[in-house]
């Protein structure tokens, strides 16, 4: 069925992460075939941007990669800790490396979850890195992709304090009366496959406007199935349950996401054929 229906963008995902080193083919393929256009490639760390770049090169226009640093950051598979500033200088130079290639900056923002940011001087470390990195957006004329878990309202905040205009909201997990705040500023919200086990995040979709809703599969994690790998392909199912709490037809979901996912990642009309 999702076949039948062409224009899908996944606005945000983790082709780089270790689960699909095996079978990355075989995921982009299941992505084409559910009608899925185009993939917006985030990164977390240093160690994805080559990976995100190989990928962008094995599936031109098809993998559109996004580089910046998540505000928490990998130090081994058992030990996360909240990104630094050191983090950020190291990464900015490889950054600029790709900037001709990129559709935005991201993944990007802060995360406040107390296991990972427990102090105030953490906190202020996160905000010190997202507004460099937001300066870095608006220096190469990018949009940015972001991260605000546990940090909805100080997230959007900061966003509008720096200016930031060209904003894409991942998973936006905060109360619906937040996110009106930012679809004040003209940001955009994507809706993950998730939406359709979460109550709070169907509860922001019935607030949001379809005008700033987009779709991604924030693939691994955050699909249909709890505890299940989860792939850029089911972002119909994200589709499908917008579609029923707006109590409109999916093709006009799937059209209206499509357009404001060109509308927050302008490069993107150099890839779809639309």
């Amino acid at each position: 069925m999702a076949a039948a229906v062409p224009g899908l963008v996944d606005c945000h995902c983790h082709l780089a992460a270790p689960c699909f080193l095996t079978d990355v083919a075989d995921v982009v393929r299941a992505a084409q075939q559910a009608a899925v256009t185009a993939l917006v490639v985030v990164s977390e760390h240093v160690g994805d941007f080559d990976r995100i770049a190989e990928l962008a090169e094995r599936f031109p226009g098809f993998v559109l990669p996004c580089l910046g640093l998540h505000p928490i950051q990998d130090v081994s598979p058992e030990e996360r800790r909240s990104v630094t500033l050191q983090d950020l200088h190291a990464a900015l130079p490889l950054i600029e490396r790709y900037e001709d290639r990129l559709v935005a900056i991201g993944e990007v923002g802060l995360d406040f979850a107390p296991r990972y940011a427990s102090t105030d001087e953490q906190k202020e470390e996160q905000r010190q890195v997202l507004i460099q990195q937001i300066q870095l957006a608006k220096r190469l004329d990018l949009p940015l992709n972001v991260h605000s878990y546990s940090a909805g309202r100080p997230t959007i905040r900061l966003l509008q304090e720096q200016g930031a205009e060209n904003v894409l909201l991942h998973a936006f997990d905060g109360k619906p009366s937040v996110a009106m705040e930012g679809v004040k500023s003209g940001y955009f919200f994507s809706i993950p496959p998730s939406v359709i086990r979460n109550e709070q995040n169907q509860k922001l979709v019935k607030l949001l406007p379809l005008e700033n809703i987009c779709l991604e599969s924030d693939s691994p994690v955050l699909g249909p199935v709890k505890q299940e790998r989860n792939e850029p392909k089911n972002i119909y199912i994200a589709a499908e349950c917008i579609a029923r709490i707006k109590g409109i037809p999916v093709e006009e979901v799937i059209e209206v996401t499509t357009q404001n996912a060109l509308r927050v990642f302008p490069k993107l009309r150099n890839f779809l054929r639309l």
